[in-house]
């Protein structure tokens, strides 16, 4: 008991600043994001034999995260809707670039669920094809079509927006 203990202090000691920003960034309020969190970490004690070592249990815990936050947004939908309009509204009181930056944050507002979560693992997640397949638990093949088509939808997301290519740079999303 106490190794599962240490291990789990370990564990949360080295993930818990990863885990908060990954909730802080898909919630609409600090208090929502720390319910994700602790729950994460519910689920991460209940399941210590199945949370793997090293960089994969943070992998592991972005996935855990991941459905909980979705299991939190399906009673909250209207909610969410508000976030995506409210993070455009941010955008767009932006001083420098504002009618840019505003479109931008409405186009990747307006993209499918989906193609928002990839697309921010990338962006602000910094995770690769691969440390992205494991938290989507899917192979590293159909993360890089997934994400090309998310990057497809968004460019023509921007572009009927009047954000043209090279504006912004799409491959580093």
């Amino acid at each position: 008991m106490e190794d599962r203990k240490r291990r789990f202090e370990a564990v949360y000691a080295a993930t818990y600043d990863q885990i908060l920003g990954y909730a802080v960034r898909r919630c609409d309020s600090p208090e929502d994001a720390a319910d994700v969190v602790a729950e994460t970490f519910t689920v991460a004690w209940r399941r210590m034999d199945r949370l793997p070592h090293g960089d994969e249990a943070r992998l592991w815990l972005y996935g855990v995260a991941r459905n909980v936050l979705a299991n939190h947004r399906r009673g909250r939908r209207t909610r969410t809707l508000e976030l995506d309009r409210d993070i455009a509204d941010l955008y767009s009181r932006t001083p420098e670039h504002t009618a840019e930056l505003s479109a931008i944050a409405g186009a990747f507002a307006d993209l499918r669920d989906d193609d928002r979560e990839l697309l921010a693992l990338v962006a602000w997640e910094g995770l690769d094809h691969e440390q992205i397949a494991a938290v989507l638990g899917v192979s590293r093949n159909a993360v890089r079509i997934r994400l090309h088509r998310a990057r497809k939808r968004l460019s023509k997301a921007l572009t009927t927006a009047g954000i043209t290519a090279h504006h912004i740079a799409l491959e580093s999303l």
